[in-house]
């Protein structure tokens, strides 16, 4: 799959195109990962994403880890009559059950995979530790970065980008539900919308642009972290974002 991937996208079936980036953390919504379906995991989808990342690491060997949400099982908003801080640890949980999801599908493409929950569960995550992330990366394994960021009321787009400032990682991948980067207006409703290639982070937080929660952008801005939007849904999305970063948007 790999090899046809590659000629679809750059017509250079002998030769791999040069990445961008030596480390990147890939953002995946649990929204991403339903398909079509209401909720839960949709096996074709993330068996999709599974290739992907399989040919972002071995063929373009970039050292990747990924930041999951979890969505497509809980959302904390979606819950008001509940107390904030409980909805945000369920959602927490799951995902969890998104990591381990991929973390399954990935290994059976023969890609070494650890789960690090920065909730402490044993059983089935090693707890999230820093070093040891950089260290498992350095091995060639991907790195799934599952609980948020430990902390209730803190999003899986800010503990993205708190993982990504700290395992040193030179890009955040933001990996979008059918649209190709940011646009002026929403695309789906405005034939006229344009899609930026490049933008700062002030453009992001002045003008609410629902990229990222701004949590999220200024922990990005503050530790310059560039960040590139790119449409997750479409097959070769992930190595053109880490091949051509304007294929999509870029934030820096």
């Amino acid at each position: 799959m790999a090899l046809d991937l590659q000629n679809r996208l750059f017509e250079l079936p002998d030769i791999k195109p040069p990445c961008n980036f030596r480390r990147a953390l890939l953002k995946l919504s649990g929204e991403a990962l339903m398909g079509s379906q209401e909720s839960g995991v949709d096996a074709d989808v993330i068996r999709r994403f599974a290739q992907e990342i399989v040919i972002a690491r071995q063929d373009l060997d970039v050292e990747l880890a990924v930041v999951v949400g979890g969505g497509n099982f809980w959302r904390g908003k979606q819950h008001p009559e509940m107390d904030r801080n409980q909805a945000d640890f369920a959602g927490m949980l799951a995902t969890v059950i998104n990591g381990l999801c991929l973390q399954d599908h990935l290994e059976k493409l023969n890609q070494p995979t650890r789960v690090m929950s920065a909730i402490s569960m044993e059983k089935v995550a090693e707890p999230y530790i820093r070093r040891r992330a950089i260290r498992h990366l350095e091995k060639g394994r991907v790195v799934i970065l599952a609980g948020g960021t430990g902390n209730p009321t803190f999003t899986t787009d800010t503990a993205a980008a708190l993982r990504s400032v700290e395992i040193e990682a030179e890009v955040l991948l933001m990996a979008k539900n059918g649209v190709d980067g940011v646009y002026s207006t929403d695309p789906k409703t405005n034939p006229d919308a344009v899609r930026y290639k490049e933008l700062n982070y002030l453009d992001i937080i002045n003008d609410d642009l629902k990229v990222m929660d701004p949590t999220a952008a200024t922990h990005a801005m503050e530790n310059h972290l560039p960040i590139v939007v790119f449409d997750g849904l479409r097959e070769g999305g992930l190595e053109e974002a880490l091949v051509n970063p304007y294929s999509g948007t870029v934030i820096k």
